[in-house]
């Protein structure tokens, strides 16, 4: 009797033995499904607060006021929507849902403005610096795909069509090319041309050139390259005295007080005084355009760590916002902060079209013309 009550007792034990471990492996199922059902929804919230945090600063910048949007972005909330309309045209701008293209190119406007680096960026937007950076090539070889729109097409007046001058911009590139890229300064630069007209918009530009490169070697190049600059004939461009009068090419006597600053009150005693007079008078807008173009843009004032071609497209870039902003606001802001005094093929030949820098006497003899002219003009009417 006593071994059946034992026997009994142990079978008892056993199966609660038995089901102890069963709620136990049961629980610990349940635990884990809890687990991985709070951390899905962590990682879901997380990803919420983190879009939340985006679409906040995004506001910031653009959904307030315009002061504020061109503080950060250069341009008001007006342009900034006319921006984004012509990327959303293009249709190639990427669109992979992770970003609105309002965000990209919100990103993209407040870098160059700025010139913050990725990992700034990435804490502001709340992206990895991979995701980031592919959304700035992508809005950037966007922006360069609007060249036939926001270029400015010159119209002689009467027959200059602008100035012509070059700039340097900063970059970094490999230490064996250093020599070829160091400046007069010592600076490690690229020799940037520029052509603009008299209300300040970029007719064309060409960068890529060595810092140690000549100003007419870069012309003469400009000139050659099947999309480079064409000038019409009997038009031209004001250049400074670096440059041959050549023609298409109106350059200043040279041996002769040019400089505004040179002047002062002094009057012009002959028509070549006079005529470089207002030759620097004219041709000043060049060098507002310049410094206009890096006061608003912050990553062309020193140099930035992308590679040497994107620089080089982000130059060309700044300077088609820069038409852009100057055609859609009535008032510029960078105006606003910029001194006017500071320094700042062969079988593809057309007849039409200037293909040559050589000075020429036929050029000189029109300049000594036109200069001869302004001068008899200008004492008719002071009576002298």
């Amino acid at each position: 009797m006593d071994q059946k009550r034992i026997m009994f007792y142990l079978i008892i034990r056993l199966w609660h033995l038995q089901m102890m471990n069963i709620c136990l492996m049961m629980l610990l199922r349940m635990y884990n499904l809890v687990d991985k059902h709070y951390k899905k929804y962590i990682l879901k919230n997380r990803s919420l607060v983190r879009h939340e945090t985006r679409l906040e600063y995004l506001d910031s910048l653009i959904g307030s006021s315009d002061i504020n949007c061109m503080d950060q972005l250069r341009m008001n909330k007006r342009t900034f929507g006319v921006l984004c309309e012509l990327l959303r045209a293009d249709r190639r701008v990427k669109k992979d849902g992770l970003m609105t293209l309002e965000e990209q190119v919100c990103m993209f406007l407040h870098t160059f403005s700025h010139h913050v680096k990725n990992r700034t960026i990435r804490s502001r937007f709340k992206q990895s610096g991979e995701t980031i950076s592919r959304y700035l090539n992508s809005v950037l070889h966007g922006v360069l795909r609007l060249q036939d729109n926001l270029l400015y097409v010159p119209e002689p007046v009467p027959n200059c069509l602008g100035a012509l001058d070059e700039t340097y911009i900063q970059v970094r590139v490999l230490e064996n090319d250093k020599p070829r890229y160091r400046t007069r300064k010592s600076d490690i630069a690229t020799n940037v041309l520029g052509v603009c007209s008299r209300d300040l918009k970029f007719i064309f530009v060409f960068r890529g050139w060595e810092g140690s490169a000549s100003d007419s070697r870069v012309l003469r190049d400009a000139i050659s390259n099947p999309n480079g600059l064409k000038v019409p004939r009997g038009c031209y461009y004001l250049v400074d005295a670096g440059y041959s009068n050549a023609e298409g090419f109106l350059s200043p006597y040279r041996g002769t007080r040019y400089h505004l600053k040179e002047w002062g009150q002094r009057i012009p005693s002959n028509r070549k005084e006079y005529f470089n007079m207002k030759h620097s008078c004219a041709r000043n807008v060049i060098e507002r355009c310049f410094g206009l173009l890096k006061v608003r843009w912050a990553i062309l004032r020193s140099s930035s760590f992308y590679p040497l071609k994107t620089q080089c497209r982000i130059i060309t870039a700044c300077c088609l916002l820069h038409n852009l902003i100057r055609r859609e606001m009535d008032i510029d802001p960078a105006e606003c902060q910029f001194d006017i005094g500071a320094e700042v093929d062969e079988t593809d030949r057309d007849d039409d079209i200037v293909n040559t820098i050589e000075a020429s006497h036929e050029w000189t003899e029109y300049r000594n013309m036109l200069a001869m002219q302004m001068y008899n003009e200008w004492r008719q009417r002071r009576g002298l």
